[in-house]
């Protein structure tokens, strides 16, 4: 009987899984990106309202982060996820149909309310589905297979995206809110994780759930890794988004390429973009087991930050550059998940997992202005220069401090 139970909850989470993958390929967010800064400037927007945009989707993501994520861990990770997706899914039509600063203000708050509710949700809802079978250390290899199947449907979706933009740029924003509403269907197919049926969530008070983060985030180690990747590496990498497109456009147009071409072009860049980081997303489980998480993240920060103080002075490495990141990004965020979620209790994992995005969506503030700022002053190559400085020397700071990656013992 023991035995057949078992086979039960491995066949359920084998279904899982499968729908979860079927769900990372409705996230559509290639139909819009190779183009979503150009579609901005084109509505008469400047690199500073850009990045004040971009500040109050963190400062969303700072105040709404820990309430959505204990709204997950009390009604479920599959409803906060169906609120989410949701949430998104009109706002990207919304997107589509704005053409000023302000609507877009309104419009950007909301975008970051649903991924409030997706965040911290999505990666416990998986931790959980997978301890169900005993088998959580596969954590970063499934999300990283997720995420491949992401990326490789938004290859495609990258190239229709950049030539739905040549054509009219409000289109891919509207072809990306209709495959997004598919993950709501998708998500309804989903159930909620054992592991998450069996805890007792109605003793989750607010207070209690304060006291859990606080304990967390009060490791001395765990610390040291939110400083090191939530806040340091994620702030800097997140200007490479932002700032993509338009140095994209300048160095395509100092190389003979033709103005009427670039959409077009960033579309097949951002196919590229995508495979790269495809092909890595699916051999996350084997980058981990071969290089281990100690070595990639003591490397990464250096490798980043050379490479975007080297562009500045060789601005065709923007675009190599722009692969590495895209490429190590996801991947990242996986081994970072991984590293997480063997550190916190399934009581309280949404909340503790938003608390490391709210911290890391406020530290992101600063570096957004100043990008901004320094981008219309001077250039955005410059800007994401001076970022790789900070993360070169902000690196070096925290690991003489405190190795941000150990071995001490897992809670589960």
């Amino acid at each position: 009987m023991g035995e057949a139970t078992g086979d039960g909850i491995r066949e359920a989470v084998s279904g899982n899984i499968l729908q979860y993958y079927i769900y990372k390929s409705t996230k559509a967010v290639e139909f819009y990106r190779p183009i979503m800064y150009l579609f901005f400037l084109a509505q008469g927007l400047s690199f500073t309202q850009i990045s004040i945009l971009e500040v109050l989707y963190n400062l969303t993501t700072l105040f709404g982060e820990i309430p959505t994520g204990y709204i997950g861990d009390r009604v479920g990770r599959r409803n906060s996820l169906l609120i989410g997706t949701s949430l998104i899914s009109l706002t990207l039509l919304g997107i589509g149909l704005s053409n000023s600063f302000l609507p877009l203000a309104g419009l950007y708050v909301c975008w970051s309310l649903g991924y409030n509710f997706r965040s911290g949700s999505e990666d416990a809802w998986l931790y959980d589905t997978l301890t169900d079978d005993l088998s959580e250390d596969e954590f970063a290899h499934v999300r990283g297979r997720g995420e491949s199947a992401a990326l490789a449907v938004g290859a495609g979706a990258a190239i229709l995206g950049g030539y739905l933009g040549s054509i009219d740029l409000s289109y891919p924003w509207f072809v990306a809110a209709g495959v997004t509403s598919l993950g709501v269907v998708v998500l309804l197919t989903l159930d909620e994780p054992q592991t998450y049926k069996e805890t007792a969530t109605e003793e989750l008070s607010l207070r209690r759930t304060v006291r859990i983060v606080r304990t967390v985030l009060g490791r001395r180690r765990l610390r040291s890794f939110l400083l090191y990747y939530y806040v340091l590496y994620a702030a800097v990498t997140y200007l490479v988004f932002v700032f993509l497109q338009p140095i994209f456009e300048t160095v395509v147009l100092d190389l003979g390429i033709q103005q009427s071409q670039v959409e077009t072009l960033l579309g097949w860049f951002y196919a590229a973009y995508s495979l790269v980081g495809a092909v890595l997303n699916y051999y996350t489980g084997a980058i981990r087991e071969t290089i281990g998480l100690q070595t990639w993240f003591l490397v990464l920060p250096f490798a980043v930050g050379g490479a975007l103080i080297g562009m500045y002075f060789l601005p065709v490495l923007a675009l190599p550059t722009f692969l590495l990141i895209r490429g190590v990004s996801d991947v990242t965020r996986s081994f970072a998940g991984q590293y997480i979620n063997d550190r916190v209790e399934t009581l309280a994992r949404a909340t503790v997992l938003s608390a490391m995005a709210m911290v890391s969506g406020l530290a992101v503030v600063p570096f957004q202005l100043g990008s901004g700022v320094i981008s219309d002053a001077v250039s955005p190559l410059f800007a994401l220069g001076v970022g790789g400085i900070v993360l070169v020397v902000g690196a070096t700071a925290i690991l003489l401090w405190e190795a941000p990656i150990g071995d001490e013992s897992i809670q589960h």
